[in-house]
């Protein structure tokens, strides 16, 4: 990769390990198992009746039930916020600090490795006495932890440990943190960012992607100015702090951008707020992350697909509890399941995972082998979207997003520049000025369907002298100096002064 001037960076996942690998293994042996403390094992507690119970209330991500397993050789329970093969590791054990820096990052970091993007950083360092969570929910057994265990009491510490022992050791790394379930709290995740502590370099909030509902499988309604105030809060206050943003709207955990934010219901609609929010992501200070297949606008699963077709854990496990619990109090025997199909259609992770669209052969070309057979169903539009499809096509989603990036890269204050939001309470249009040293650009961004004309503020500056625009639309730039721009359905509109 290197010698095709390409930097490699890998996912280390260390809240957690599988239960297949070799430290759980050992560990689950025997209580004094040199191993045993690299997990959070605990005995069981009682009821007054005698009957065994997990540690505490703690649920599970992926479902409602426990987040602890029982285990019969050692009689005693195993941590694992996520399902039951993941076992959570001990962050309190100086030994397993050791064997995640050792064995792990620096096995990498000398055979090349450029950086890692970390999983659910956040929630290493738990409350050690491991509480009871507070009930939020009177009619689950088991109660949301992440009080206990996000964003804990040694986080930092442990960061700071991470960064002497390895990140520091190696020049021209790029870090990122995944930080989940820390709701609208930016002074809480800044921390982890900030040059003077020495932690990571950046990380991925999920503020943005929890606009349109949490948990994340039930969806909810939006304004674009709840949208518009949480991205401009996080360009504003990471700057004034001295901290860097991570920008995205995709990745293997979310569904797709065009579908969510955007409109899928025709190609043309398609296409344009594909083309929108490329235009919208290159246009904000940060390090951008492009997922896999939000370059030719790929689109959330067909909504007459079957539940059989969402292959998740998260979205199997959702549905068949929620399919429990209603037949459990109605005597139909198929209740009515249309609002959780809806969710896991908007939602689901699925959407994100089913294979990349490179061309119209078998399985959207995902192998040379006709008879091969991927881990899950192809797009049914992968004949119409795909790469090979846009690749020659200057007009395409694709060649939009080449044309983008290199306006970004040719545009420092894209990138770097000082972020003011223009119409905060503007329904229809999104508006921002970037600048940076002697340069200024205006984003218009008309999030409808409509034809609007946008009045544009005194902050918009002075639009007598455009030195260059890019827009999703092909066309000479409009009329802007009379201070109303006329926006077309979904149209992206970016001028340099």
């Amino acid at each position: 990769m290197h010698k095709r001037d390409m930097k490699l960076v890998m996912d280390l996942v260390v809240n957690h390990c599988s239960d297949q690998h070799q430290w759980f293994v050992e560990s689950r042996k025997s209580k004094d198992n040199p191993y045993r403390n690299f997990f959070w094992w605990r005995a069981p507690k009682y009821s007054p009746e005698g009957e065994r119970l997990p540690p505490n209330n703690w649920r599970e991500e992926f479902s409602t039930g426990s987040a602890w397993e029982w285990d019969e050789t050692t009689q005693e329970y195993y941590l694992h916020l996520y399902c039951k093969e993941q076992p959570d590791l001990n962050w309190e054990n100086p030994k397993l600090r050791q064997a995640v820096y050792d064995d792990i990052m620096k096995w990498w970091l000398d055979r090349g490795c450029d950086g890692f993007r970390m999983d659910v950083i956040n929630l290493i360092s738990k409350v050690p006495s491991l509480p009871d969570a507070p009930i939020k929910n009177p009619d689950d057994k088991f109660q949301e932890p992440y009080k206990y265990c996000a964003n804990g009491p040694r986080v930092h510490e442990f960061l700071q440990e991470m960064n002497r022992e390895v990140l520091s050791k190696y020049p021209n790394l790029i870090t990122v943190g995944e930080t989940p379930f820390t709701h609208h709290d930016f002074d809480v995740l800044v921390p982890y960012v900030l040059p003077e502590n020495k932690e990571l370099q950046t990380i991925f909030q999920f503020e943005q992607q929890e606009v349109d509902g949490y948990p994340q499988l039930v969806p909810k309604d939006y304004q674009l100015s709840e949208f518009k105030e949480i991205t401009s809060r996080w360009q504003v206050e990471m700057q004034k702090r001295g901290g860097w943003n991570s920008i995205y709207l995709e990745n293997h955990d979310v569904a797709r951008s065009v579908s969510r934010f955007g409109n899928d219901s025709t190609p043309e609609y398609r296409i344009a707020t594909a083309k929108l929010l490329a235009a919208m992501q290159c246009t904000l200070s940060g390090t951008l992350y492009v997922y896999q297949g939000e370059e030719i606008a790929m689109a959330n699963l067909p909504k007459d697909w079957p539940i059989e077709e969402y292959i998740d854990i998260a979205s199997q496990t959702y549905y068949a509890e929620e399919l429990a619990a209603r037949k459990a109090k109605s005597t139909a025997p198929n209740p009515d399941m249309s609002d959780i199909m809806d969710g896991l259609q908007r939602k689901a992770r699925d959407h994100a995972r089913n294979p990349m669209q490179w061309d119209d052969s078998p399985n959207a070309g995902f192998s040379l082998r006709g008879d091969a057979r991927p881990w899950m169903r192809v797009h049914d539009d992968y004949r119409e979207w795909n790469v090979a499809k846009q690749i020659g096509d200057p007009d395409s989603v694709l060649s939009f997003w080449k044309r983008m990036l290199a306006f970004r890269k040719g545009h420092l204050s894209c990138t770097y520049g000082y972020y003011t939001l223009l119409s905060p309470d503007d329904e229809k249009v999104f508006a921002y000025v970037k600048e940076y040293k002697n340069e200024r650009i205006l984003v218009l961004l008309n999030f409808t369907k409509d034809a609007v004309t946008y009045t544009l503020p005194k902050e918009a500056g002075d639009l007598s002298n455009v030195s260059d625009f890019i827009a999703n639309y092909k066309g000479t730039l409009p009329d802007v100096k009379s201070g109303k721009v006329g926006l077309r359905p979904y149209e992206a509109l970016v001028i340099v002064t």
